[in-house]
């Protein structure tokens, strides 16, 4: 089969490499997918520029998400699922052989039936992403009738966020650094859109002057002090990034008085049963057409290269897609 790897850390052009390699085969538990679309995100990329699995497996073929067909099951899987449309979550988590190739293999629970209505792009751009979103709104329960803030809103998990609540009855105030920005998270179903950065504060006081019972937090060190301010008694904050500030510090005493909740969200390690649930909760939404995706880019498999390279220079806004093989 065709596909990219990477045997050693470092930059895309200086590591990544397009070959032949024998096409893998399903074990005990598995599915074999007939890859269709790759889906790439930051964290695919950290996994190369860090060499993060490196100690663990010797050639690596990169992306967790993607989209495509079921040819293939291993033993003990129904072999009704051979034919079935899917959608990938974490094909390379743990694992040596990612979405970068023609077909991949991975546990039958994590290549998710894709609803009739769906779109194969749809699809190939879920998996990190909006499991991320699902987590960050619903794992200290439900959120309906709550004020929930998401940071960042128009931003690969951003988006899914803002949807997700919307569909589970939050009012939604979103965050954005343009006025672009704020009319997409608007168009995508927010309530209220303010400016990010140090207006934030004061502008979600404007619009929602009880305060916050919940966020979603794209830059936690940064926001943390204004979130704090905004949250109401009992309130979480659920963050899956810090990128600006890997060490940052807490108003520890005002959190504390406010018996305010931190979650961190780690989707790969969490409990199998979360995941069901986000898969689940995830399928019902694109099924009833309210969870969408805006695809930035899409490169050919034999570019993957240029891919990484674009995403690393901050020049996506929104999903990147690697185009495997035609549907």
């Amino acid at each position: 089969m065709r596909a990219v790897w990477y045997e050693e850390k470092g930059l895309p052009a200086d590591v990544l490499t397009f070959g032949e390699m024998p096409d893998p085969e399903p074990d005990a538990g598995e599915v074999r997918v007939r890859v269709v679309m790759s889906g790439i995100n930051p964290t695919d990329s950290k996994r190369r520029s860090n060499g993060r699995e490196l100690t663990l497996f010797p050639r690596i073929v990169p992306h967790q998400d993607g989209a495509g067909i079921i040819d293939k099951v291993g033993p003990g899987v129904d072999e009704s699922r051979i034919g079935q449309r899917v959608w990938i979550f974490g094909a390379q988590a743990r694992r040596p052989f990612g979405t970068a190739a023609d077909y991949t293999c991975l546990p039958s629970d994590y290549a998710i039936d894709l609803p009739a209505a769906a779109r194969m792009e749809d699809g190939a751009c879920l998996g990190v992403p909006a499991v991320t979103a699902h987590r960050c709104l619903f794992a200290d329960g439900p959120i309906g009738g709550k004020t929930v803030l998401i940071t960042g809103a128009t931003g690969r998990v951003g988006r899914y966020a803002v949807q997700l609540a919307k569909w589970a009855g939050a009012r939604v105030i979103a965050t954005g650094s343009s006025p672009a920005k704020r009319d997409l998270a608007v168009a995508l179903g927010a309530d209220h859109a303010v400016a990010s950065g140090e207006t934030m504060l004061a502008a979600v006081k404007e619009v929602a002057p009880d305060g916050i019972d919940h966020v979603v937090d794209v830059a936690f060190g940064n926001n943390i002090d204004a979130v704090t301010e905004l949250l109401r008694k009992g309130g979480v904050v659920a963050t899956f990034a810090s990128d600006a500030m890997p060490r940052p510090e807490i108003p520890f005493h005002l959190l504390m008085y406010k018996n305010a909740n931190i979650r961190m969200v780690a989707i790969f390690d969490m409990r199998e049963e979360f995941k069901q649930q986000a898969f689940a909760d995830i399928n019902r939404c694109l099924a009833e057409g309210r969870l969408s995706a805006h695809i930035d880019r899409r490169y050919p498999l034999e570019q993957t290269i240029q891919a990484h390279e674009a995403l690393e220079a901050g020049e996506v806004q929104g999903s990147l897609l690697i185009d495997v093989a035609k549907a």
